[in-house]
C-alpha cells in the first residue's frame, strides 16, 4: 500500500469519538491486575508504547477490546466502545478484590479524538507508538486500506484536536477498512479473538500467561484450522454492527456477522464498508449478502494485512 498525504482526496481531519470511552486503572497493582485480565502483556508496556488488548469471557469470547497505554508506572488508560464501558468497568471491578488498583471512568476528563490522513508534528508514526505533545496523548493506529492507499490513523486523548474537522461517519468508514476490530455492545461475546483477526494486529500475546478464556483462545490458535476470519467488504447500503451475513450457497443460516461499519461521504460518492467475521468457506464461491440471503450484495475488499495461508 502507498501512504497517503494530507492533501489526499480521501477523508482527512479530526473528529470527536463520541462512541468511544476511557477507563483509568491506577495503583501499585494496576499492571499485574490488568495483565491477568487481558489478552496482552501489560507488565512490560512502556511509556512510548500503546497496545491493543482483548477482554474475554471464560468461554474465550470477546467482551470488549481496548487500546491501552501507560501514562505513569502505576496508571493505565484503556480506550473502548462507550456503549460497553459501564458494564466492562463493573465486571473488571468485581475482580480487583484486594489488589491495589482503582478503576474509574475517565471519559469526561480526557475526550477521545480520531484523526485520519493527517500528521502530528513531532509525533512518532510507528504503529502502536505513544507520543505526548501539546494536544495530549497521541497513539499511532494501524492504517486503513483504500484503493491501494494506506491512510494513517490516530487516537488522541486531550481537550481538543488540531483540526481540520472530519465527519464521524468518515472515521467509522476508515476504522472498518483498517481491519482492526473494536467490539461494541451488539457484538460483545460473539467472537473468539482469532475470528476477528485480533492476534494478527497485535492484540493477543500467547506468551504472557493466563487470562480469562485463555485455554479456548490458545486452543483456537494451535489446534486445528481456523474456520472463520475477519474480512473487509464494500456494500451498496449502510451496514450495522451485529447484522448477520448470508452466503448464496447456504441461505438457511448466517455465514458471518458485521463487526464494524461506516459510510464515507467526502470521497465524491457515498461509500459503505464493513469489517465482518466470515466463514472462510464462504470465500470460495457464491455471493455474500447483508441481513438475508437475498439482501444487499457485499463485495470482498482489501485488508491492510495478510491472513496466514495455513488459516485458510
Amino acid at each position: 500500500m502507498t501512504p497517503t498525504s494530507p492533501d489526499s482526496a480521501l477523508p482527512h481531519g479530526w473528529t470527536r469519538l463520541t462512541d468511544w470511552g476511557l477507563i483509568r486503572a491506577r495503583g501499585g497493582d494496576a499492571a499485574s491486575f490488568l495483565h491477568g485480565q487481558l489478552t496482552q502483556d501489560m507488565t512490560h508496556l512502556e511509556a512510548g508504547q500503546a497496545r491493543l488488548a482483548g477482554y474475554c469471557s471464560v468461554k474465550g469470547r470477546l467482551l470488549a477490546t481496548f487500546v491501552v497505554w501507560r501514562p505513569a508506572a502505576d496508571e493505565f488508560l484503556l480506550a473502548c466502545s462507550a456503549d460497553l464501558l459501564p458494564a466492562v468497568l463493573k465486571r473488571l471491578s468485581m475482580y480487583v478484590m484486594r489488589a491495589q488498583c482503582k478503576l474509574s471512568d475517565a471519559s469526561a476528563e480526557l475526550p477521545l479524538w480520531g484523526g485520519v490522513g493527517v500528521t502530528l508534528p513531532g509525533a512518532s508514526t510507528t504503529v502502536w507508538s505513544r507520543s505526548v505533545g501539546e494536544y495530549g496523548d497521541a497513539i499511532a493506529l494501524p492504517p486503513a486500506a483504500v484503493d491501494g492507499d494506506a491512510v494513517p490513523r490516530w487516537l488522541l486523548a486531550g481537550a481538543t484536536a488540531p483540526g481540520p474537522e472530519l465527519a464521524l461517519d468518515d472515521w467509522r468508514w476508515l476504522e472498518a477498512r483498517s481491519g482492526v476490530a473494536r467490539i461494541v455492545a451488539a457484538t460483545s461475546e460473539q467472537f473468539v479473538p482469532q475470528m476477528v483477526n485480533l492476534e494478527l494486529v497485535g492484540g493477543v500475546n500467547f506468551q504472557k500467561g493466563c487470562f480469562p478464556g485463555q485455554e479456548v483462545v490458545a486452543r483456537s490458535q494451535y489446534r486445528g484450522t481456523l474456520k472463520r476470519r475477519g474480512m473487509v467488504v464494500d456494500s451498496a447500503v449502510a451496514l450495522q454492527p451485529g447484522q448477520e451475513i448470508f452466503h448464496s450457497a447456504d441461505p438457511g443460516q448466517p455465514a458471518g456477522m458485521v463487526v464494524l461499519a461506516g459510510s464515507a461521504s467526502t470521497t465524491g460518492d457515498t461509500r459503505h464498508a464493513a469489517l465482518i467475521e466470515l466463514k472462510l468457506a464462504a470465500m470460495a464461491h457464491g455471493t455474500l449478502h447483508a441481513g438475508t440471503a437475498d439482501g444487499p450484495l457485499l463485495t470482498l475488499a482489501e485488508l491492510p494485512y495478510a491472513i496466514p495461508t495455513e488459516a485458510a
